[in-house]
């Protein structure tokens, strides 16, 4: 039984056997799942189509409707292959089946699960009149297309106007079908778990354990870990601190309690602790650097005209800002104490009218808002930076989950109630794209409500 990563890694270069035309390999990668999804059914059906053997892609596709009785494409390019077969009955109902699967919407864009194309009410209607035309239903086909060129766009008017002149000289149509090539792809975020991981890094030196003044005789102990069979590992980190010298002459003793030894944060700090020596604005630093506010940092005010401003990210902190900053001062804090990490970043805010729901800033003049608001009521500004999604895109709004979903595919975001769930893609009127602790996919619409109404 191959394991999932293989099973991944074979879909993977199947379709890169597609992308070269070796459609001997990417049938042999794509058949490696003894209990395959509909979407490798439907992949093995267009290769087999590629391949010039509609027979075959005939089975493979009812393999693909069957186990997804949804799959519009998959009705869609099954009625490619019987009219392939000159099945043209069974054709024309597969192209209806399509069409219900739509359920009245103009398209279904399937580039979110992984194939690059998008199902057109248009074009299946369009097949819709092929396989009329060629059972000699020639007015049944005219008002197909008729009703094609309604549901069209404008660039497609000139090809459906064609087509209507072909269908008055009874001139049959040819389908269309999926672009050549097009299959369904693995996710990039299951590629990305097939890379290996170098969880322990290069080590490096931090500090001496031996000051330069002291013990000019002996060497500094080494940085290793000891495992169970007390031999050094190489490559291990080195601890940040010591307790103290250890000479070479004699035995270390006791080592300091591990709070003694770790160096606590210079800022107010909830959860996770602030790295030391990140820059931090309202305290001192040693180091040269510009100051965005012009006047020293907020150390310099008094605590009434400070207004708090926290911001949970990878660690959360705490800032204290004068009430008179403008927004490129708060940029440049923020900026300072978080790194990339603002910029690349989907920026939230804790909005208290809202019942402490937290709103999506999409731009300068969101976030110049609740530092105003913030600056002038209660002076505390609560922010949040949020892993924007697949390819950097930002959240549209958020909505809470009102039920539990349990994800059916890899495609699929799993929810818990009470989830607070970024929305990035309103795949249709039934399906939304969305992140949440870490994860992004699809999940059914009626599951969740807009963010502040009560679950």
């Amino acid at each position: 039984m191959p394991s999932r990563g293989d099973l991944v890694r074979d879909w993977h270069r199947g379709v890169q056997a597609v992308a070269r035309g070796d459609w001997g390999c990417a049938l042999r990668l794509f058949s490696g799942d003894p209990e395959p999804p509909a979407r490798m059914c439907f992949n093995v059906g267009c290769v087999h189509l590629l391949a010039g053997d509609p027979e075959a892609a005939l089975r493979a596709l009812d393999q693909a409707v069957t186990k997804d009785a949804y799959m519009a494409v998959g009705f869609f390019q099954r009625g490619v292959a019987n009219f392939q077969l000159e099945r043209f009955q069974e054709a024309l109902t597969d192209f209806r089946l399509a069409l219900a699967q739509l359920r009245g919407n103009t398209a279904i864009d399937y580039t979110q699960l992984g194939l690059r194309f998008k199902l057109k009410a248009w074009e299946v209607l369009f097949n819709v009149g092929a396989a009329q035309c060629r059972l000699g239903l020639w007015a049944e086909a005219t008002r197909s297309l008729e009703e094609a060129l309604s549901k069209g766009p404008e660039g497609a008017g000139d090809d459906l106007h064609t087509a209507l002149g072909q269908l008055q000289k009874q001139v049959p149509l040819q389908p269309r079908q999926v672009p050549r090539g097009e299959v369904f792809r693995p996710h990039r975020r299951h590629l990305e778990h097939l890379e290996p991981v170098d969880f322990l890094g290069k080590a490096k030196v931090v500090s001496s354990a031996i000051p330069d003044d002291e013990h000019e005789d002996s060497q500094p102990q080494q940085p290793q870990v000891r495992g169970a069979d007390a031999e050094g590992r190489p490559g291990a980190a080195p601890r940040a601190r010591d307790s103290g010298p250890c000479r070479t002459a004699s035995p270390c003793g006791p080592r300091m309690p591990p709070e003694a030894e770790t160096e606590r944060p210079r800022v107010e700090q909830v959860g996770r602790q602030v790295p030391p020596g990140l820059p931090v604005a309202g305290e001192p630093d040693s180091r040269p650097s510009e100051d965005p506010l012009g006047a020293g940092g907020a150390a310099m005010e008094e605590p009434a005209s400070l207004v708090t401003v926290t911001a949970q990210c990878a660690f959360t902190l705490a800032l204290r800002v004068p009430r008179g900053v403008d927004l490129a001062g708060l940029r440049g804090l923020l900026s300072q104490a978080l790194g990339r990490q603002a910029q690349r970043a989907q920026l939230s805010y804790q909005d208290p009218s809202n019942k402490g729901r937290w709103v999506p800033l999409p731009g300068e003049e969101a976030l110049q808002r609740a530092w105003r608001d913030a600056a002038a009521g209660t002076g505390v500004l609560q922010l949040q930076c949020r892993p924007q999604g697949a390819g950097g895109r930002a959240a549209l709004y958020q909505v809470v989950a009102q039920h539990s979903y349990c994800a059916r595919g890899p495609e699929d975001l799993a929810l818990q109630r009470g989830d607070v769930v970024d929305v990035l893609c309103e795949v249709d009127q039934a399906w939304l794209e969305g992140h949440c602790g870490g994860h992004v996919g699809i999940f059914p619409k009626c599951f969740v409500v807009p963010a502040g109404q009560d679950v």
